[in-house]
């Protein structure tokens, strides 16, 4: 089968294409970057394409026809210019959407975020789950997740299509560059020798590996997904924690905040409960330690430098 994949050069991505290309899938990244990724992946054809313009959406669709196609292409973060963020945030989404209603997709999969539901004192100290409300909406980034939460119900009510939305939670990897990026920070440039500061020590974050995320899209992807959301789920720590953590691997890490507490009361949701991806897709998430064993391995291989010792 025929898969096509919007924003398939980028974090996320790319992984996602070696690994559906892995399982054997006909991939078509689709993207305004072409990766050096989709040219060493024998049978993976890049298609530049920009979501933003619907004749290109439409078009596309018409000559690949996939049975399956995914979007994670989209602006991180909440500094961009409204119109310019707008455009592929939210028209962008829908154009994915409406041509994958219009060519006849069977599964259609886009990433969503644990922005949607807001910040965890609106919950408690609890694990948020699929099911609690939708409250992001206090910036930018949230409300257009959660647009596109509520566009997707819409088609599915009105078309009968069958979307899914993943749910990532704070994606972390060494080659993060956009987004919030902080707890990467946190752990490359300790792994490079920079000295690190931050705000706040008490900034939670759930930290979940970009593979993981991957392997989740993957899976919903390949698979018959039983509900209409998944959260990844991630790794619940304050970045002062983090920096223990770091600390304990790389004893000479310099990691220094401005001050102890003033950020967890306003942290976006950490406690996430991601028991329906682990029950029907098998995907259990590194922990924590291995994430940053990994992230540490990863950066310093790649600037040319000695691996860590750890015991």
């Amino acid at each position: 089968m025929t898969t096509v994949i919007f924003g398939g050069s980028g974090f996320i991505g790319r992984r996602l294409v070696a690994l559906l290309q892995a399982e054997g899938e006909n991939v078509v990244c689709a993207d305004l970057v072409s990766p050096a990724l989709a040219g060493e992946l024998a049978g993976v054809r890049f298609a530049r394409c920009d979501l933003r313009r619907f004749d290109d959406v439409v078009t596309l669709m018409l000559d690949v026809r996939p049975e399956r196609a995914v979007n994670l292409a989209y602006m991180l973060g909440s500094e961009h210019a409204p119109h310019v963020a707008l455009q592929l945030n939210v028209i962008g989404m829908d154009h994915f959407f409406e041509a994958s209603r219009l060519t006849g997709v069977e599964h259609v999969v886009f990433g969503s975020s644990l922005a949607v539901n807001g910040l965890q004192a609106d919950f408690g100290d609890r694990p948020v789950t699929e099911q609690d409300a939708l409250l992001g909406s206090a910036y930018q980034y949230a409300t257009h997740k959660v647009f596109n939460e509520r566009q997707a119900e819409d088609y599915r009510r009105k078309h009968g299509m069958r979307i899914t939305s993943v749910r990532p939670a704070n994606v972390i990897g060494h080659d993060k560059v956009f987004g919030s990026v902080d707890h990467v920070q946190c752990i490359t440039g300790p792994a490079l020798g920079k000295a690190v500061s931050f705000p706040y020590a008490d900034a939670m974050r759930s930290a979940v590996h970009v593979d993981d995320v991957a392997a989740a899209f993957a899976r919903v992807a390949l698979g018959r997904p039983g509900h209409p959301a998944y959260n990844t789920g991630g790794n619940a720590t304050s970045l002062g924690e983090l920096a223990e953590l770091v600390r304990s691997v790389l004893p000479r890490a310099e990691i220094s905040f401005g001050q102890h507490e003033g950020a967890k009361a306003g942290s976006t949701n950490y406690l996430i409960d991601n028991s329906r991806l682990r029950h029907e897709f098998g995907v259990e998430p590194l922990d924590l330690r291995q994430c940053v064993l990994k992230i540490i391995a990863d950066v310093r291989a790649e600037n040319g430098l000695p691996p860590v010792q750890t015991t």
